[in-house]
């Protein structure tokens, strides 16, 4: 509206019956701005999902409140004291509102819901550019700008989760490669590892792109030595990896578990070490969160059990952890509840909100504190 004069503030107050000589001389004349509700933090979810509000970076939990008072905001607003010290200024200050309110969200902050990003990936794996499926135009594909609709987190959150996966855009598409072909590229680069003698920690990328571009697309050479690897620019330029033995060690192990409901550990392990690229360690602390070792049955044997499989609720994946095994040990149980933790949690915490401890024969063991549905 108008911005008012002096004289209509005086008539203002005497309506409001109101003493001038109480009040600071500086009056706020209040409109509202054209930026009224504009900001950057979205709120994501479909439907059947419980609302979360996104930051560049952090993710939220909301739940609603309600005020008695309107809120406003008001941009460069001074408070009585600064407009005392502030004896020059005119004492009319026009300011505009950018938004109001008269209920209010409460934030806390959560973990982001990444799980359905997999799942969506895992609609359509690729099997590489030959793959019959891929050619068809039926199968799900995503854009960064479709995961930031469908996943309830933050932008940051989602592309780093997406580095975790080892996803890989492909056309402009986000996707995960198909488990088999994703070890016939590694098994490809461990093959000329091996055939050319290199050290493990000095792979040159030139070198593989030349010898296995004939295979398979130089892209996907490059993509699985980025995920097997650590990239880094020599002196003279040239680009080379360093490559993660565990990660290649506990890929390894998965494709030989994938095969089996169980495996004798003391076989599994043999074969294993076998399998892996000369000078490599298979050692079974590559396997957190991958594979369980059960050492009450006789003989000792080991299976596949992904972290990633479990259930992202707090009680849901103890119910779903407590159902595979009664009683665990906090070393078995730490890899499978670790992701659970935030900055206040951690995996003492949990255990003692969600299990109880008992010792058994010596060693400290915890189970469900409720009966598992």
């Amino acid at each position: 509206g108008a911005m008012r004069s002096r004289a209509e503030v005086d008539a203002t107050l005497q309506t409001a019956k109101l003493n001038p000589a109480e009040l600071l001389p500086a009056v706020h004349c209040l409109s509202f701005g054209p930026q009224a509700g504009a900001g950057d933090l979205v709120i994501r979810g479909e439907k059947d999902e419980q609302a979360v509000l996104c930051s560049k970076d952090k993710t939220y939990d909301m739940k609603i409140a309600d005020t008695s008072n309107m809120l406003l905001f008001i941009p460069g607003c001074k408070t009585p004291e600064q407009l005392n010290a502030d004896q020059a200024s005119c004492d009319i200050v026009h300011s505009q509102i950018a938004g109001f309110s008269n209920n209010y969200w409460e934030l806390r902050r959560c973990r982001p819901k990444l799980k359905k990003l997999r799942k969506l990936l895992m609609e359509d794996p690729y099997e590489g550019p030959d793959s019959r499926k891929d050619q068809t135009l039926t199968f799900s594909k995503y854009t960064t700008e479709d995961l930031l609709s469908l996943i309830q987190a933050s932008e940051e959150e989602i592309l780093h989760q997406l580095q975790a996966i080892d996803a890989c855009k492909i056309e402009g598409y986000w996707r995960i490669l198909e488990f088999d072909y994703e070890m016939k590229l590694l098994n490809h680069v461990t093959q000329l590892i091996d055939s050319e003698s290199w050290s493990l920690s000095k792979i040159p990328l030139r070198t593989c792109l030349e010898e296995l571009g004939s295979l398979e697309p130089t892209e996907m050479i490059e993509h699985i030595l980025l995920s097997y690897g650590r990239k880094y620019i020599d002196d003279a330029g040239e680009v080379y990896f360093e490559m993660h033995e565990d990660k290649i060690c506990r890929a390894i192990a998965q494709m030989l578990l994938e095969n089996a409901v169980k495996f004798n550990l003391s076989e599994f392990q043999e074969v294993w070490q076998q399998s892996v690229p000369e000078g490599m360690t298979a050692r079974l602390d590559q396997l957190k969160g991958l594979a369980l070792v059960d050492k009450t049955s006789r003989p000792e044997t080991i299976f596949l059990l992904k972290v990633e499989d479990l259930p992202e609720d707090n009680q849901e994946r103890f119910n779903s952890l407590f159902s595979i095994r009664e009683k665990w040990t906090e070393v078995d149980i730490t890899p499978y509840i670790q992701d659970l933790c935030s900055e206040k949690q951690t995996v003492g915490a949990l255990l003692t909100k969600y299990a109880r401890s008992s010792m058994q024969n010596g060693v400290k063991v915890y189970n469900s504190r409720r009966p598992i549905p």
